[in-house]
């Protein structure tokens, strides 16, 4: 493991399991608010992506890897696809976007999802930098049952 992916890892070890900051990735797409839409786009367009954090870009003052400067707000996928690609993202922006704090438990993060519609959501510590976002697909890893996933195979096969 490289050291930067180590660190990483150290970082999300720190949090208890069935947390916003023991579900999180610490790696999703995020953007200065410079950025534009056209270079949103191409960020969330990477095949190595997974759906659910393609979904929205996060909006961030420098630093950009986690954890980032000051969290702006959220672009949605949806969104971006409407607006010219020469708009700034931070003009497309959700700031009134609600976010999670670390500590926020497996039943926070799951009532968050389902009230909001959404398949992911910002993971923010108490200065409101963003620290990673938590996944619906996260969330689902932790709801059901150990072993779905082969029984779920073995059953469509």
């Amino acid at each position: 493991m490289e050291p930067d992916e180590a660190d990483d890892v150290r970082r999300l070890l720190r949090y208890e399991e069935r947390t916003a900051g023991g579900l999180m990735t610490s790696e999703p797409v995020i953007l200065p608010p410079t950025a534009t839409i056209a270079e949103a786009l191409a960020h969330v367009r990477d095949p190595e992506l997974v759906p659910s954090l393609a979904a929205m870009v996060y909006v961030c003052r420098p630093p950009l890897e986690t954890p980032s400067g000051r969290f702006l707000g959220v672009a949605h996928i949806q969104r971006l696809l409407r607006e010219p690609p020469s708009t700034l993202v931070s003009a497309v922006a959700d700031s009134d976007t609600v976010s999670l704090r670390p500590e926020s438990s497996l039943e926070e993060v799951t009532r968050l999802l389902a009230a909001y519609n959404l398949v992911a959501a910002p993971v923010v510590d108490e200065t409101h930098h963003l620290l990673g976002a938590v996944t619906v697909d996260d969330v689902l890893d932790h709801l059901l049952p150990q072993g779905w996933r082969e029984e779920g195979v073995t059953r469509g096969a």
